[in-house]
């Protein structure tokens, strides 16, 4: 009997990415629910007599030395700017994968998702600076809505159980990473302080070298890391936020190699995957989940800042990646995936509103320049992005539900 080695290898590789995603949705939805645990223990101990010890803590110095080298940060910085890269490197490595042989791969399949986080990016940002208009020491935050969690969007929708659509997930996921990516250039681009050019230059001196290793087939992992590293530094140093490193280094991990079914980049995302869900994204969590319940109010919440992050997230994003979509499919630009309504897109995008993570992140970066800033921004903010992720994340759940419950 004759056995077409080609048609073997597209069933296993079928079956390969059926396990993958479905790991993946299984690490993300657990990861999201330790989000939830480190964010509320941190909430805790910032507003109890545990105060003291929560910030003495991450406010202390880790200092690396070698030699004469030495490189000394606050835990919450190392937190933000050493482990976060390694998450968006993560984040680098699945978009690689999903644009290479994933669910991102054509470009009919990247369009849609594409065009929906366009939508998921704009309306918020443009709701939040519509709000935050007559405020100009707030225009720095007009990033913070755009963003999404992809951990706690997944986690909801794993709550809802296996009769949810795989083509829904997907969808999800995709837009999430692209999301993310748009949130990266942001950071890269808009978040910039003091440009080094000399270190810019290393940091590109490293680049070719890191390009030249993929051209020539370099499957050595280690190499890259190492390389990695120096990359990491100099782009620390050149003013530019540490996030770009990791997004940057996983386009240069070689996908697949000549001659060899060993992929380098599959490889390392499945050994950071669980490092980046269970360890780096509850860290960060822990170290910037400290709301001060006591400035919880009526007034503050309708301070200018948290109702544009609030409602750029709640209104925002379902807004801009309903009507993005709709429109798209009405114009015949693209076409929906199978098994999946403009009203599964609706709960989807409530979903896009948890922006949580990657909205501190962000929050982080948008109010430090000046005492006048980060007191205005800082001191509010994050009760914006903790109710819209909150009742963002409900609506979503609620309206899938109810979804759901018709087709059974």
């Amino acid at each position: 009997m004759k056995i077409d080695k080609e048609k073997t290898f597209d069933f296993n590789s079928s079956i390969f990415l059926r396990t993958f995603i479905r790991d993946f949705l299984k690490t993300e939805s657990s990861s999201g629910v330790l989000l939830i645990i480190f964010s509320i223990l941190a909430i805790i101990l910032s507003n109890t007599e545990l105060s003291n010890f929560y910030y003495s803590l991450k406010n202390s110095y880790l200092t690396i030395n070698f030699g004469d080298f030495e490189l000394k940060e606050t835990v919450h910085h190392w937190v933000n700017d050493g482990l976060m890269s390694i998450f968006f490197l993560v984040i680098g490595l699945e978009l690689k994968r999903e644009m290479v042989d994933g669910q991102l791969s054509t470009f009919s399949q990247v369009l849609l998702p594409g065009i929906a986080a366009i939508g998921g990016m704009a309306a918020p940002a443009i709701i939040y600076i519509l709000i935050n208009q007559n405020e100009p020491l707030a225009t720095s935050g007009w990033a913070i809505p755009t963003a999404t969690d992809i951990a706690f969007s997944l986690a909801v929708l794993a709550v809802l159980g296996d009769k949810v659509p795989v083509s829904l997930k997907i969808f999800l996921l995709s837009l999430a990473i692209i999301d993310d990516l748009g949130a990266v250039l942001v950071i890269a681009l808009y978040y910039t302080e003091n440009i080094s050019y000399i270190y810019l230059l290393y940091a590109s001196f490293t680049l070719i070298t890191l390009m030249a290793l993929n051209f020539f087939n370099v499957r050595i992992i280690s190499i890259y890391l190492f390389l990695g590293l120096f990359l990491w530094y100099f782009i620390l140093h050149s003013g530019v936020h540490t996030t770009i490193a990791g997004v940057i280094l996983a386009a240069t991990i070689p996908f697949s190699v000549k001659k060899s079914s060993h992929s380098p980049l599959k490889f390392l995302e499945k050994k950071l995957h669980i490092f980046s869900g269970f360890v780096i994204l509850p860290l960060f969590a822990f170290f910037n989940a400290d709301i001060d319940l006591n400035a919880i109010s009526f007034s503050s919440l309708t301070n200018s800042v948290p109702l544009g992050i609030m409602l750029g997230l709640l209104l925002g994003k379902p807004i801009g990646i309903s009507s993005l979509t709709y429109l798209s499919i009405k114009f015949k630009i693209c076409k929906l995936p199978d098994n999946i309504s403009m009203y599964d897109v609706l709960g989807v995008s409530f979903l896009c509103g948890i922006g949580f993570t990657m909205s501190l992140f962000i929050n982080s970066l948008a109010f430090t320049q000046g005492v006048d800033v980060i007191s205005f921004g800082q001191e509010y903010s994050k009760s914006g992005i903790f109710f819209g992720s909150i009742i963002s994340g409900i609506l979503g759940y609620i309206i899938l539900k109810i979804r759901l419950k018709k087709n059974e």
